[in-house]
């Protein structure tokens, strides 16, 4: 278990890796860049969600932007992080807005069986989604965050600890460790636990990395499951470097993850849909595209989606 009970807080594998010093953050604000924005990244139309089901024995996966994923199992339908809002903030109408809309309207989603959620920061866990999505899905979270969504009345909730399983259905959903941090007011910081997941379902298994620094801990998921179907791994906000290196991955760091976890196909998330650090939007889709090319992987096995897009995973 990750937490210590005299603090009554959460903490990474590696201790030093903690929450982020409030001298450190005065620092970035006082010396940040502020690339382009709406100009830099196209819209994309939103997309109506497909007639055609999933064909059997597949995988389907749509990208809705940033972490939001949706993932469907034939007719079995999964959201990760998912966050529809305008804006990623504890106030709505401010702070970080899209650069275009979701992929997939919230009014034209299907039924979602189940909703995996990462970590409490407002890129990966939005209030306003979570009381449109209600109390029908079965949500899976770590440690600590059930109260959260007990409290806006979804009671269908799995608190789950590092290496512990969940299941639905013949879906089963593993919370494994990340390197990162939560908090989301002035008084919680790590109180709750953060994660990546594996789901397994069928001859599928799939790894979703949720946010995380990259650190020795890809390696020990790749060696206690095999043969990920894909990773979906986050690939921005990673800039300034001295002080996001510990817990955001950059490009080439996320496919030396891929690597790792001995996956077939690369997902690229966390992307694309908010302004959250210095990097400008585009360059983690240019910065991946040249590692790919640089270590002589196959084209066929990265996706770099726009929010909308699709991939089957047969």
């Amino acid at each position: 278990m990750a937490k210590t009970r005299k603090q009554r807080v959460f903490q990474n594998e590696d201790r030093r890796v903690g929450k982020r010093p409030v001298t450190a953050a005065l620092r970035w604000a006082i010396t940040r860049r502020y690339p382009p924005r709406r100009m830099a990244v196209p819209a994309v139309p939103p997309s109506d969600y497909p007639a055609i089901c999933c064909p059997e024995g597949a995988v389907r996966v749509f990208f809705i932007g940033h972490s939001t994923l949706l993932i469907e199992f034939g007719k079995f339908r999964v959201l990760t992080d998912p966050v529809f809002s305008q804006t990623a903030s504890p106030v709505k109408g401010a702070g970080p807005r899209r650069f275009s809309p979701p992929g997939i309207p919230f009014s034209q989603l299907p039924p979602i069986d189940a909703v995996l959620v990462s970590h409490n920061h407002y890129d990966h866990l939005d209030h306003g989604t979570i009381l449109k999505l209600g109390p029908s899905p079965n949500y899976f979270v770590p440690l600590g965050l059930g109260r959260w969504f007990k409290r806006r009345k979804c009671h269908q909730v799995t608190e789950l600890d590092w290496w512990q399983t969940g299941t639905h259905g013949d879906l089963k959903i593993t919370a494994t460790p990340a390197q990162h941090w939560s908090k989301r007011g002035p008084t919680d910081t790590n109180k709750t636990l953060w994660c990546s997941f594996v789901l397994e379902f069928g001859r599928h298994r799939l790894f979703f990395a949720g946010d995380s620094g990259y650190y020795d801990g890809f390696k020990r998921i790749g060696r206690h499951f095999t043969n990920f179907t894909a990773a979906a791994l986050p690939i921005g906000a990673y800039e300034p470097e001295w002080f996001m290196k510990d817990v955001h991955m950059n490009p080439e760091e996320a496919v030396a993850a891929y690597k790792d976890l001995h996956a077939k196909h690369f997902l690229a998330i966390h992307h694309s849909t908010f302004q959250l650090t210095d990097e400008h939007p585009l360059e983690p889709i240019d910065r991946l595209a040249a590692e790919w090319r640089r270590r002589h992987h196959s084209p066929e096995k990265l996706w770099i989606p726009k929010p909308g897009d699709h991939l089957v995973l047969k």
